[in-house]
């Protein structure tokens, strides 16, 4: 991992959600502040054979419910990916482990990670606001979140951050615009319909409103409080449009997953119930404060 963030060893896992206590231990080093434009640094990329010491703060968050046959290789991978772009990005590993039962948070911070793991298990929407309540708290300039299965590919991750550097507020990966090895039929109608459905209400081509591969600045962070119960999807996307963030997607590859199976998700007819229910909450909520602020 390059330096940048200088961790800790002993918040390498923290076991309660006292996030202040967990943030002190982690701490931030600053290095210049001016910042090179993204069309700068590849000039001078293509000029030069050395790396550029590109000053961003970034945090790459994982959600992890009993992942243990998968976390390693997703961290290794990130490491590995982060190392090997030509720009030198000071980044962090951060998973969030929502109260798994098996070794996914032993096995992440050998692998390289930050972890903080919550007493019991809260279900993806909290494990959400607790990645975004620990990111920018740490100061983060851009946060990747990815997930920790291993169908979203790690290699993917310096072209999300380079569309946040080129000025977008919110990029999602859409598998939809690349290539996917595996979905289910259900699975597919499903995000095609929420994506419409997105698309309308927010009046964006939105072709994945489901994937949880994307990046964004700090500002989508602190300015989008998630309320749903269950999900963060489709709910970032939707209130990031209503607050005029710019919003991109960018094409990527999806795998089949090879080890385990989803745990995240515990049902997912409730999932699909609940989420179609928040969606028209939140479309209907905004509208309503619109028309009272005519009023």
């Amino acid at each position: 991992m390059k330096d940048g963030y200088n961790v800790n060893k002993s918040a390498s896992i923290q076991r309660y959600p006292d996030i202040s206590s967990f943030c002190e231990k982690i701490t931030v080093i600053n290095h210049h502040k001016n910042k090179t434009k993204i069309n700068d640094i590849i000039k001078q990329t293509d000029e030069t054979s050395s790396d550029i010491n590109y000053d961003l703060k970034i945090i790459i968050t994982i959600p992890a419910f009993n992942e243990e046959e998968t976390i390693e290789n997703v961290i290794l991978r990130i490491r590995k990916s982060m190392d090997n772009t030509k720009y030198c990005y000071n980044y962090v590993i951060l998973v969030v482990d929502d109260g798994s039962g098996d070794e996914t948070a032993e096995i992440a911070t050998k692998a390289g990670a930050i972890v903080y793991s919550h007493p019991e298990n809260y279900g993806l929407a909290e494990t959400f606001r607790t990645e975004m309540k620990l990111c920018t708290a740490l100061g983060s300039d851009i946060i990747v979140h990815t997930d920790a299965d291993g169908q979203y590919w790690s290699e993917q991750i310096p072209n999300l951050i380079l569309e946040v550097e080129k000025g977008y507020d919110l990029v999602l990966g859409s598998r939809f615009k690349g290539t996917i090895e595996y979905m289910t039929g259900i699975k597919r109608f499903g995000n095609k319909a929420f994506s419409l459905l997105i698309s309308l209400l927010t009046r964006l081509k939105i072709s994945d409103g489901q994937t949880g591969f994307r990046a964004f600045t700090q500002e989508v962070a602190k300015g989008i409080q998630i309320m749903s119960s269950h999900t963060y999807t489709q709910e970032q996307i939707i209130r990031a449009a209503q607050n005029n963030f710019s919003i991109k997607e960018i094409p990527i590859h999806f795998t089949k997953r090879n080890n385990g199976k989803s745990r995240l998700m515990r049902n997912p007819f409730e999932y699909a119930f609940r989420a179609w229910r928040d969606i028209i909450r939140i479309f209907l909520r905004k509208k309503l404060k619109r028309k009272n602020n005519f009023n």
